[in-house]
């Protein structure tokens, strides 16, 4: 099955001028015509293969160009969530490290007032 990311394109470039050749060279062995036409239809033949190959190239690269474009869009989008994410999780983490020292400080004076209670009663 072929990609639409272009994965395949030297085989598809492959068939598609294999193709080419074998259709213009039965086209000229069952046509009966001089040298000097054969090597006109051989000519032209190959001008309008070299079209047509020039063609599909310009659509694969704007194919492939969009498909690249798409892919940086979602990794920017995917940088931007986490860098987000990243933040909101720096913010939880130092508003419970604050709480937490606050806690501590709290508990630390509870701890020395008590004691100093405990001292004056002694």
């Amino acid at each position: 099955m072929a990609r639409d990311d272009g994965g395949d394109l030297g085989a598809f470039l492959a068939g598609f001028m294999v193709g080419g050749l074998v259709g213009a060279a039965v086209s000229l062995l069952l046509a009966p015509q001089s040298g000097e036409e054969t090597r006109e239809l051989i000519k032209s033949k190959g001008i309008e293969l070299r079209d047509q190959a020039d063609d599909e190239m310009r659509d694969i690269r704007a194919r492939a160009d969009r498909t690249l474009a798409d892919m940086r869009a979602q990794a920017d989008e995917i940088q931007d969530k986490a860098r987000s994410a990243v933040s909101d999780a720096r913010s939880r983490v130092s508003g419970a490290v604050e709480q937490g020292v606050q806690a501590a400080r709290t508990t630390r004076d509870e701890l020395t007032t008590g004691k100093k209670s405990k001292d004056t009663d002694a």
